[in-house]
């Protein structure tokens, strides 16, 4: 009978990040927050949580140009990404809860749903580290701009 080899290292465990977005289409500036993201830990496992269409038109008063299942086949052929997500419709909290990340990465102009985050999930059982990440020459990759100068 042939002996199992001893790990010398247990598996080194993932830290889960978690970041938000719209993702109407993935232009160098999403690329760079998804890097920014992914870099926070060594171990890093990006999960991609992508806006509800309702949501999108509530937040920013129209539809996204790609509907969210589109959006997600989009962030799933993307290297950097390892897992993609719908968030909630109603509420934003179970499903942050249900993948319990280490980290939450927010982008530099996410304001929406995000002023008492921490306190919430805290008051919900789950601790987690917010992290507000660097824009990437916000003046021209933000997805409005892109849409208005026809990149």
């Amino acid at each position: 009978m042939s002996k199992k080899p001893v790990e010398k290292n247990p598996p080194v465990s993932r830290v889960k990040i978690m970041v938000f977005g719209t993702f109407d289409g993935l232009h160098e500036g999403h690329l760079n927050f998804l890097k920014q993201a992914k870099k926070l830990d060594q171990a890093s496992f990006l999960i991609v949580s992508i806006a509800r269409d309702k949501n999108v038109l509530k937040i920013k008063g129209k539809y996204p140009t790609l509907n969210e299942k589109k959006r997600m086949i989009l962030l799933k052929k993307c290297p950097l990404v390892d897992k993609v997500i719908l968030s909630g419709v109603k509420n934003h909290i179970p499903h942050i809860l249900k993948e319990k990340p280490n980290i939450i990465a927010l982008g530099y102009d996410q304001r929406a749903y995000v002023q008492n985050l921490k306190k919430d999930l805290k008051n919900k059982g789950l601790i987690v580290k917010i992290i507000r990440l660097k824009p990437h020459k916000e003046k021209i990759y933000k997805s409005h701009l892109l849409k208005k100068y026809n990149f």
